[in-house]
């Protein structure tokens, strides 16, 4: 018998238990990949804590992870133009990311020259930062703010935008100031005084987006000239300024991860530094987010 870690009741890190499951047959249009690498994400953390549950219903066995990488391991009926043994990333928007084996309806092959941490480290980042990016409307010559630049989403975004043409300051904490730098982007910092040392740059900008959602909604609205094109990630005060939210529904960046992969392939594409763990000590690697000691993205490895 397989194991993954399972939610066994909403509530702490600990209520994510190494435990053996029933392995995961494909459906129609469905591979089960043997997981290598699984992303853990602050999203992974809310629906854990119970925070989302009437947006993300959890799945029998309840098994986290929104992105894995593995080999193809079984085919559903009907899937074609991919061979038992492959090596892909996929983004999982039922979960099951957490576990020796997972279920996948849409897949990217994984280049050799790609790690199996960076695979799995990609997909839901990069679904959200080519799907905001499309729902803001930038173009080339616009300026942008990414709040959160330094995090998964926010560097992803950050490269993307500076790739289309266009001006990005990135708000960052102080330890992220070079990184963002390197990316091409402007450095500000988080805080009270993000508006000041925006205002010190340039007037206004033409978008916002938010890939942190730890405030600077009332900051980013004003900068914006409004909350037209201001978009946030997971600020759950966003309605209160009138700023949209974004979820990551099906048709919002489905060919995300086909677009970015080569280029992360290539070298064009940094992402954001890793720690890894293994797949066991899911629970640690939240209790790691949660407190704010993990710096890297957090990857989960069987």
């Amino acid at each position: 018998m397989p194991y993954a870690a399972v939610l066994t009741g909403y509530g702490s890190p600990e209520t994510l238990v190494w435990s053996e499951v029933a392995l995961p047959a494909p459906g129609p249009g469905q591979i089960r990949m043997r997981v290598h690498a699984a992303g853990v994400g602050p999203t992974d953390l809310k629906i854990r804590r119970g925070d989302l549950r009437e947006v993300f219903p959890l799945p029998d066995p309840a098994v986290l992870g929104f992105e894995a990488a593995g080999t193809v391991d079984a085919l559903g009926p009907g899937v074609t133009g991919v061979s038992l043994g492959d090596e892909v990333a996929a983004q999982l928007p039922t979960l099951g990311g957490y576990g020796e084996y997972a279920l996948a309806s849409a897949w990217t092959v994984k280049p050799a020259t790609v790690s199996w941490a960076d695979a799995a480290a990609l997909p839901a980042s990069a679904e959200a930062a080519v799907g905001v990016l499309r729902q803001l409307g930038v173009t080339s010559g616009e300026t942008l703010l990414v709040l959160g630049g330094g995090g998964s989403v926010g560097v992803i975004a950050t490269q993307l935008a500076v790739s289309q043409g266009l001006t990005v300051f990135s708000a960052t904490g102080p330890s992220d100031e070079q990184f963002a730098k390197d990316l091409g982007a402007i450095p500000v910092r988080y805080g009270s005084a993000l508006l000041a040392q925006m205002r010190a740059h340039v007037g206004k900008v033409d978008a916002v987006f938010d890939a942190g959602g730890k405030g600077g909604l009332r900051d980013a609205v004003e900068l914006a000239g409004g909350p037209a094109r201001v978009i946030t990630l997971a600020d759950e005060h966003a309605a209160d300024f009138g700023v949209a939210l974004s979820a990551p529904t099906p048709d919002r960046a489905p060919d995300a991860v086909e677009q970015t992969m080569p280029l992360l392939a290539s070298g064009q594409l940094r992402l954001r530094a890793q720690r890894l763990l293994p797949m066991r000590d899911a629970a640690q690697a939240h209790a790691l987010l949660e407190v704010g000691t993990a710096h890297e993205k957090l990857i989960l490895t069987s």
